[in-house]
């Protein structure tokens, strides 16, 4: 029998995020707290829990927009403290669930802006700029948008264009809060493939998705985040449990493994 061989620390991609003891809290009240986990390269992570428990507030604090109350989160291996705002967002790009609409720029102009924290200051948009914009607007399937008003667009063609700029701008780590929310069933689907096509060459994304089934077929962990703290990190089949989903989201489910043993979940009814 051949051994097998154990990667060395060398051969073991490092974190592109860690999060460490994290908590976080408005005034007297404690949103989580005690939560720790990971994210390497290569990872598609779903960020899953019911509402209120603190999905969007833990990827901004991820990206330094909220100070936790205790804990701390690396970027690159670099504690969040000792970055600054645009060494940040070369490591990671986030797309928030509540992105602008009223605002007075084309659809072009919009992704640029992922370029900015490439650029130093007065510095014109370079060749490579360009491409990286091109190419994020080609994918999100909004090429054809380029030149319209981004005010002046559909709440899903919107979020197509936040997704492209936050691919454009490059970073190792995507952090997107419900980036499927408003899309049409074939645009939520080419939305988490293209994810999914990004993170195999390299990258990382932690996903908040409200679609458990989704999460359980596209991604290759599960973060539970429910009552106050991290209630499960694991494969998708480990997670999406019926008796799971009863506990943190007060529903019944059926939940059906297919060929490849990924769940495929279906709600019946909320409990009483």
């Amino acid at each position: 029998m051949t051994a097998t061989a154990t990667p060395t620390a060398a051969e073991v991609p490092a974190p592109l995020a860690e999060v460490t003891r994290v908590a976080f809290g408005y005034r007297q009240r404690t949103v989580f707290s005690d939560v720790s986990f990971a994210v390497a390269p290569g990872e598609l992570v779903a960020l899953c829990g019911p509402n209120g428990a603190g999905k969007s507030t833990l990827l901004r604090l991820m990206l330094g927009l909220h100070a936790p109350s205790a804990g701390g989160v690396k970027l690159g291996g670099t504690p969040l403290a000792a970055l600054s705002r645009r060494d940040i967002a070369r490591r990671a790009a986030l797309l928030p669930q509540d992105a602008p609409a009223e605002v007075p720029l084309t659809v072009r102009e919009a992704v640029d802006l992922g370029r900015l924290p490439h650029l130093a200051r007065f510095q014109s948009e370079s060749a490579a700029d360009a491409d990286a914009v091109i190419r994020a607007l080609a994918v999100t399937d909004t090429t054809a948008l380029a030149d319209r008003p981004l005010a002046e667009l559909s709440g899903g063609e919107r979020h197509r264009v936040h997704l492209a700029r936050a691919l454009a701008q490059e970073a190792p780590l995507l952090l997107l809060d419900e980036p499927i929310a408003g899309l049409d069933l074939a645009h939520q689907l080419q939305a988490l493939d293209l994810l999914r096509a990004t993170v195999d060459r390299g990258r990382a994304a932690v996903v908040a998705l409200h679609d458990l089934s989704l999460a359980g077929r596209r991604c290759d962990r599960v973060l539970l985040l429910a009552g106050g703290g991290l209630r499960a990190d694991a494969p998708p089949a480990d997670v999406l449990t019926p008796e799971l989903i009863a506990r943190h989201f007060g529903v019944r489910a059926d939940v059906h493994l297919d060929a490849d043993g990924r769940p495929h979940v279906e709600a019946v009814e909320a409990l009483p």
